[in-house]
């Protein structure tokens, strides 16, 4: 039988003891050291989700980065991570009475007067918010890979359409770029949606599903990508014992590891990626240099 069909039914008669049991040794995705992938770029030496940050995790040699996407109030994607401008721009002083200052509330002309880069150090006063086309030029400039998340969906309805419109008009959903691409969120609707609307994009969920949830989550999503601290071998077994919607093994990517301790701890997990701030930290870390 199907792995997916043999997995659920030992959830369903055993329970999930079974599944989670620390001799499985199921593997997904090539042998070898977890994918390293830079979170919001490498947001450890560059302000995050900036090209800055970006252009930074190329230059280390790490080709995976990690970007967050939300949409401004007159409709256009920009890259970001919180839903408030506050945190990692100067918006308090520009626009001081517009408090809490959230994405959605600001158009994306009001975006771009912001500074993103201060707040991280002087060295990047004056580096700004990217639209999201201007990020995906920088990150085809860079031949880089991108694991996209989708943010906050909630608060903007129809975001899964635009955002595949947008990488469709980049030429980012070409048989040669969806090997280049995974699409995530921590809203199980957003993904179930994107791989509805394009089926050939990998996808990936954020979050850990019980190991008898597993067998749904497979039939829309190719990667299941939990904080570390959720983590065991077992689980990751567990999930390795499916197969999602293309007929592969669904991998895991954990995040967020920032020490060498940890790196090599998760990586014994048998994880198919790592997401970090610090990818070289990573990377030497798992004796990858």
């Amino acid at each position: 039988m199907h792995a997916r069909v043999v997995a659920a039914t030992v959830v369903a008669i055993l329970g999930t003891a079974v599944l989670l049991s620390p001799g499985s040794d199921a593997r997904a995705g090539d042998a070898g050291e977890p994918t390293v992938i830079a979170h919001r770029g490498a947001s450890a030496y560059a302000p995050e989700n900036t090209l800055a940050s970006i252009d930074k995790a190329a230059k280390l040699g790490f080709s995976w980065v990690e970007n967050d996407v939300q949409r401004t109030k007159d409709g256009k994607l920009v890259v970001i991570h919180d839903d408030s401008l506050q945190r990692t721009t100067n918006v308090e002083q520009v626009f001081p009475g517009r408090a809490p200052w959230k994405v959605k509330d600001f158009t994306a002309a009001e975006i771009a007067r912001l500074d993103a880069g201060s707040w991280y150090s002087p060295a990047y006063a004056g580096t700004r918010v990217p639209t999201l086309q201007q990020y995906m030029r920088r990150v085809e400039h860079n031949h880089e890979k991108l694991l996209l998340e989708i943010k906050n969906p909630e608060l903007y309805p129809g975001i899964e359409q635009q955002t595949l419109k947008l990488l469709g008009n980049e030429g980012w959903l070409d048989h040669k770029h969806l090997g280049r691409l995974i699409v995530q969120s921590f809203s199980a609707d957003s993904i179930r949606t994107v791989h509805k609307m394009k089926p050939a994009i990998t996808t990936a969920y954020l979050g850990s599903p019980t190991a008898a949830q597993l067998h749904q989550y497979a039939r829309f999503t190719d990667l299941v990508n939990p904080s570390y601290g959720s983590l065991s071998k077992a689980y990751v077994a567990a999930v390795h014992t499916f197969d999602g919607p293309h007929g592969k093994p669904l991998r895991v990517f954990a995040w967020t590891v920032n020490d060498a301790a940890t790196a090599c701890k998760v990586a014994g997990y048998d994880v198919d990626g790592i997401i970090t701030n610090k990818p070289d930290v990573v990377r030497t870390a798992l004796g990858s240099d």
